[in-house]
């Protein structure tokens, strides 16, 4: 998993290169540049376009002046400059690209205020006004010139961070330049993957600017990166001899007479991700309907649950679609009094252990909760922003020793110990109902297959969103019953 840090310790990891490396600052600067300019030309080939650059007077300004140089030596032939000139003080990085620059010639403009701006429109706008370091709301005359900027018509794209955003924390206030496109340096910034960034990015990449990774892997964080690479490695090759019995059985809890269909999704998710043997505890009205969609799936009535050996289930889950009456809370009550296993909670289940805190203090370690945020907010209280909520997952994971997968569009993965997951797949597509109930029985079916409970619930999230990205690459909406047919087909190419 790729390590993520804040915006101190970024400014570490420069510091460890120049001297380490050893690069002088102004080369590190100007890889940065090229490797920016690099990822820009290859989407914006035409070199007769109108870019505009706005360069602040800091380092994240000594980029643009860079960027503008570089351009220009690709022979974009319709550059043009503005330094915002609202400070008095400059880096000495800044004031060598300055120089540099000059020796070109590029239409170079100071701006002393923002009313002077004269231009309506550009093709590409480049914000290189303010970086990392910024600790305040953008206020005066950097705050008049990002509203000015955000009414201009034309592409609008960020280097490393969008001015007014900090990397990491809560939003300082609602005055930020609006990204197109923001392409930024050696590791996604944590505000990027939270829902706060929605109204301010459309699209990032993470571009390597070649900071020591070793001295980033020594670093101190809570917060990582999963994609590709970390969850192939993890799947295991099925072996000569290896039958049903080896991959587990798993038992999921679910389904009320009008909710069956999320009963339905979770099993044939639990099914298709490699359980030996699934079996689904749902009230009798749903038998037909079981046995129409998934005859591989067998049944269990819910009134038998109590009188039931669970520990003969290698996992079990509960909650899609269970609905919240009060033999839904004597189901929850069986299972969390009785089996001491890992349990998945989800949807309905989670409602229910909202309102019954003994229950929830008592999950068996290790236990998974699925909550999107609504469903969190109703486990722990109410939350008013993304930062506040992830001080609470750390906390409550920590306390009562479960993983908690706060669902979004970068799902988050809080464990016992301490860390924060990020996962990297995933698509919009994916918003439809349902989509939950496939997580669900995906966890599971991993649990039961005897994968490590981290692994499980990290393969789980992973796959689920790396089948919906692929599916979303040709939908529009990507149905969660398309989805689940596909899970067999991804395992089997990400192995290979």
């Amino acid at each position: 998993m790729l390590k993520l840090i804040n915006a101190a310790q970024t400014k570490l990891a420069d510091q460890y290169t120049i001297e380490n490396e050893p690069i002088p600052s102004i080369e590190l600067m100007e890889r940065a540049s090229s490797v920016f300019v690099k990822t820009f030309t290859e989407r914006y080939q035409d070199k007769k376009l109108d870019i505009t650059i706005f360069c602040g007077k800091g380092n994240n300004g000594g980029d643009g002046l860079a960027i503008a140089r570089l351009l220009w030596q690709d022979h974009y032939e319709n550059l043009q400059v503005v330094v915002v000139d609202f400070a008095e003080k400059s880096t000495p990085e800044f004031d060598e690209n300055l120089i540099a620059l000059q020796e070109q010639e590029i239409s170079l403009f100071y701006l002393k205020s923002a009313d002077d701006i004269s231009f309506k429109e550009s093709d590409i706008i480049i914000d290189a006004i303010l970086g990392i370091g910024l600790k305040r709301a953008l206020e005066g005359e950097f705050a008049a010139l990002v509203q000015k900027l955000n009414a201009i018509s034309g592409v609008k794209v960020s280097v490393d961070v969008p001015t007014g955003m900090p990397s990491e924390g809560k939003l300082f206030g609602e005055i930020i330049f609006k990204a197109d496109w923001v392409i930024t340096f050696q590791r996604p910034k944590l505000n990027f993957l939270l829902p706060l960034s929605a109204p301010y990015i459309k699209e990032w990449k993470v571009v390597n600017i070649g900071l020591n990774e070793e001295f980033i892997e020594s670093i101190s964080s809570p917060y990582y990166w999963f994609w590709k690479k970390d969850i192939q490695n993890n799947i295991r090759v099925r072996q000569a001899f290896e039958h049903k019995g080896t991959y587990g059985h798993n038992l999921i809890i679910s389904g009320a007479k009008e909710t069956m269909g999320a009963a339905l999704l979770a099993a044939e998710a639990s099914l298709k991700t490699g359980s030996g043997l699934t079996t689904l505890c749902i009230p009798e009205s749903g038998l037909i309907a079981l046995n129409s969609r998934l005859p591989e799936v067998m049944f269990m009535d819910q009134e038998n649950l109590k009188y039931t050996d669970l520990e003969k289930y290698k996992a079990i889950a509960i909650g899609p679609g269970l609905g919240k009456s009060k033999e839904a809370e004597e189901l929850l009550t069986v299972l969390v009094n009785h089996y001491k296993r890992p349990i998945v909670f989800d949807a309905d289940a989670l409602n229910l252990l909202a309102n019954n805190m003994e229950l929830l203090q008592n999950l068996p370690s290790h236990s998974v909760l699925t909550p999107h945020i609504k469903e969190f907010d109703r486990l722990f209280g109410e939350h008013h922003n993304c930062w506040d909520r992830i001080e609470t997952a750390f906390k409550e994971a920590q306390r009562l020793r479960v993983f908690i997968v706060l669902k979004n569009r970068y799902t988050m993965v809080f464990s016992p110990e301490g860390l924060c997951c990020f996962n990297s797949s995933g698509s919009p597509a994916m918003a439809s109902g349902g989509m939950g109930d496939v997580l669900t029985g995906m966890i599971s079916s991993f649990i039961t297959q005897g994968y490590p409970i981290d692994k499980a619930v990290l393969m789980g999230v992973y796959i689920h969103g790396y089948v919906g990205e692929h599916l979303g690459q040709k939908m529009y909406v990507v149905p969660p019953t398309k989805l689940v047919k596909q899970i067999p087909y991804a395992l089997k190419e990400l192995k290979s």
